[in-house]
């Protein structure tokens, strides 16, 4: 095949249907190859809906219509997906999951393809399935390529398995072109936004709140997102009678006009894989008040310069900054403009063309 021909490229995702990164990632890098010219097809392991708008080119298809159980469905899986590789003519695939490898790998038995899995969690996090360090080692043997977010997650994989793919870090784009202007920054408004899960730290962020409520009365916090959490989260905000001052807003369907009407973006967690929001609310200029977490915070800010950066589960510190970049209308002006300066490198046509060198990469 010539270099510069289109390829036959699948991603492959559990499902389109949740509002959180991996998936928004998945239809937007499929989204940018398809506008390049490539035949992109996504396959769900379930349900053929998909929260997120996806490019006239690109096809999604699903091997069950709900989830299934996966144990007691893993030949059927395996089936599915090599039906579509074979039907589609699928020269690339890229999976969405290293825990997938445990069905690609004997799905694309003989088949010829370029793998790529495409890991949006970091290295030292399982999720709780231990099965995701087998599948991690599978895939550093057999796939062509490992794509991780960071620099740091690439050298622990290097460092932890001696990998014979090529471990390539390409982080995560800004899935919007980048605003013309800085958000106004005119409400007393600060921002979050993630899963409702642990991992988001909200409750030490809500905590943080109670200190930052009784000293700012006039500012609000508004969380966006839904998970497991929210009823706990709920009985939270009125354990610390914040109900007048602290929001959980649910799902963010307008992220334009949400950073917009922000003035201050603050994330709370515990660990992240990249942490795109950090990029999204930095593109509108908001002064960040961060997590030092790994791995994606860690690399992506500067403390100090384009963030105030403080420990994890430490709702005292996440305080006592909020309050800094709230008070401090000059620090804020700083930490907002040099986000934005930052933002620039991440945008869509950069990281897309990346992406199109990767697939196009001859065998």
């Amino acid at each position: 095949m010539k270099p510069d021909s289109p390829r036959h490229i699948c991603f492959l995702t559990g499902t389109l249907n949740a509002m959180a990164g991996a998936e928004r990632m998945t239809a937007t890098i499929a989204n940018a190859l398809a506008g390049l010219g490539h035949h992109v097809t996504i396959l769900s392991l379930w349900d053929t809906s998909s929260q997120f708008p996806l490019h006239p080119g690109v096809r999604h298809e699903a091997v069950f219509a709900r989830r299934p159980s996966f144990k007691r469905a893993y030949f059927a899986t395996i089936a599915g997906i090599r039906r579509h590789c074979i039907r589609h003519r699928i020269d690339v695939l890229v999976q969405v999951d290293t825990m997938l490898e445990l069905f690609v790998l004997p799905a694309t038995l003989g088949l010829g393809l370029h793998h790529i899995a495409w890991e949006h969690c970091h290295f030292d996090e399982d999720l709780g399935k231990p099965a995701r360090r087998l599948a991690r080692r599978l895939a550093a043997r057999s796939c062509r390529q490992v794509v991780v977010l960071t620099e740091r997650d690439r050298q622990r994989w290097l460092q932890a398995l001696r990998p014979r793919s090529d471990i390539v870090c390409l982080p995560n784009p800004l899935p919007f072109p980048m605003p013309a202007a800085p958000a106004p920054r005119a409400s007393k408004t600060v921002l979050a936004m993630g899963r409702l899960v642990p991992a988001k730290g909200f409750d030490v962020l809500l905590r943080a709140w109670q200190t930052v409520a009784a000293e700012e009365p006039e500012w609000q916090l508004v969380i966006h997102g839904e998970g497991e959490e929210r009823t706990r989260l709920m009985a939270l905000v009125r354990e610390l009678g914040l109900q007048g001052s602290a929001s959980l807003a649910g799902v963010c369907h307008d992220p334009l006009q949400t950073y917009g009407q922000a003035s201050v973006f603050c994330l709370s967690s515990r660990y992240e894989g990249f942490g795109l929001v950090l990029i999204e609310a930095m593109a509108f200029g908001l002064p960040i008040v961060s997590t030092d977490c790994e791995t994606g915070p860690r690399e992506l800010l500067d403390p100090a310069r384009d963030a105030l950066v403080v420990a994890t589960d430490d709702a005292n510190a996440l305080a006592q900054a909020l309050l800094a970049v709230i008070r401090q209308p000059e620090l804020a002006a700083t930490l907002g403009a040099n986000g934005r300066q930052k933002a620039s490198q991440f945008a869509l046509e950069r990281l897309a063309q990346r992406w199109d060198a990767l697939v196009r990469a001859s065998n």
